[in-house]
């Protein structure tokens, strides 16, 4: 929230420049006869697209992740996924009246474009509102699979629908996606479609990359390399600009421009959608996935390069007050009895219906959720630490304390029970007989 403006001036930014610049570049190259033809639009909306998961892991590595460029970087690319859908909701609208009527029947392309963007408001407003109503029926159903189950038809329906509106089926199940990513089992979902996830990835960059015909290619490969410099320099400018006015210096914007220029997925299925719907030519789709692989190969140097130095704020950004955190550290005997007491303490939360999960970290950490109630337990050695919100902290004390004073009485009925030594001798009778 605190780098939200910088995000959103970013986000447009970098949507607005980098679809001007393709367009304009398909037609300047020959590639599309005028700046409204199909090749051309669907080329300015492949410029848009972005995909961070590579400046991310980068940004990762280097301890940049929580920089003001590396938190600008991840609130523009939410902006910017949500716009780059919009934009593709458009184009193919249009592209698609074009096909069908002449190009002097504009009143049909703008009926057609106002029935997309209402459908996406209207799906996508209505996503935000019941979601949580949708979570509360879905968890009546006391099985995190089918729930996963139910809410992947859920996307495939909406995602139907979308199609019969005219638009991209990704748009539907985007959707679909955003709506529950607000909702307390997103993880879970997460969790449970990672299967799935990691079985269609890789057939569909295969399929992508059996699309590329590079007989057609090889005629246009110069163009193909000018338009995919373009897109890089228009993901710069458009992105580096709103970021030097939004209280970024010269290093800082080009940090936050070069984080925003890899394409991948996104940039792929917009092509695919513009090929399968013979809206673009074989040698547009291959323009195309060069920009997709150029971008891809240049991104992580100039990123590396960009973010050595030092700040890249022309003054020092005034903290905005948040949430106040309270955090408790218990000590315990012994590393196994903290795990064990954290067992315990995570299985309490479930029972009353909160959802835990184990964050990929070194050290063993633990968010639980419910709504908009969230804690995190980390077990440091022999140490367990609770950090919670002020105004919900009662709860999280209450329910530890309760896990406390019953493993208090466990232990107390651990020391009543049989010698250790008498125990061992019962069940090694006999064993040498």
């Amino acid at each position: 929230l605190r780098y939200s403006v910088s995000g959103l001036a970013v986000g447009v930014g970098g949507i607005v420049a980098a679809f001007a610049i393709g367009d304009v570049a398909a037609v300047l190259l020959g590639i599309a006869d005028s700046f409204l033809s199909p090749s051309a639009l669907f080329l300015g909306t492949v410029a848009t697209a972005t995909s961070v998961g590579l400046t991310a892991r980068l940004l990762s590595e280097r301890k940049k992740m929580g920089s003001p460029e590396g938190v600008t970087i991840l609130a523009a690319a939410v902006f910017d996924d949500v716009l780059g859908i919009v934009v593709l909701a458009l184009v193919v609208a249009v592209s698609r009246a074009q096909g069908t009527q002449t190009a002097a029947e504009w009143s049909h392309i703008v009926s057609i474009g106002a029935k997309a963007m209402g459908f996406w408001i209207f799906f996508t407003a209505a996503g935000l509102l019941l979601a949580r109503r949708l979570t509360q029926l879905l968890k009546k159903l006391h099985s995190m699979t089918t729930i996963a189950s139910v809410c992947v038809g859920l996307a495939l329906l909406v995602a139907g629908l979308s199609e019969m509106a005219g638009l991209a089926m990704i748009i539907g199940a985007y959707i679909v996606g955003l709506s529950l990513a607000q909702t307390d089992i997103a993880y879970e979902l997460q969790e449970r479609l990672r299967s799935l996830y990691d079985f269609l990835i890789p057939i569909f960059f295969c399929v992508m990359g059996m699309l590329v015909d590079f007989s057609a290619v090889k005629g246009v490969w110069l163009g193909a390399m000018v338009f995919g410099l373009a897109g890089i320099a228009a993901k710069i400018l458009g992105c580096g600009i709103p970021a030097w006015f939004t209280g970024f210096n010269l290093r800082g914007a080009i940090r936050v421009g070069a984080g925003m220029i890899s394409r991948a997925e996104v940039a792929l299925i917009v092509a695919g959608i513009g090929l399968s719907s013979n809206i673009i030519s074989p040698e547009v789709f291959g323009i195309a996935v060069s920009l997709t692989m150029l971008s891809t190969l240049v991104a992580p140097p100039l990123i590396v390069w960009a973010f050595q130095g030092g700040s890249g704020l022309r003054v020092a950004v005034r903290e905005k007050p948040e949430e106040e955190i309270q955090s408790v550290t218990l000590e315990l005997p012994s590393a196994e009895l903290a795990e064990f007491l954290v067992s315990r303490i995570n299985r309490a939360f479930r029972a009353e219906e909160y959802f835990v999960h184990r964050l990929h970290t070194d050290t063993p950490t633990w968010q639980i959720r419910k709504e908009d109630i969230s804690f995190t337990i980390i077990q440091d050695d022999r140490r367990v630490i609770l950090n919670m919100p002020v105004r919900y902290q009662h709860i999280a004390r209450f329910i530890v304390l309760e896990e406390i004073l019953n493993l208090s009485e466990f232990l107390e009925s651990v020391r009543k029970m049989q010698s250790p030594q008498d125990m061992g001798t019962e069940l090694l009778k006999g064993a040498f007989d």
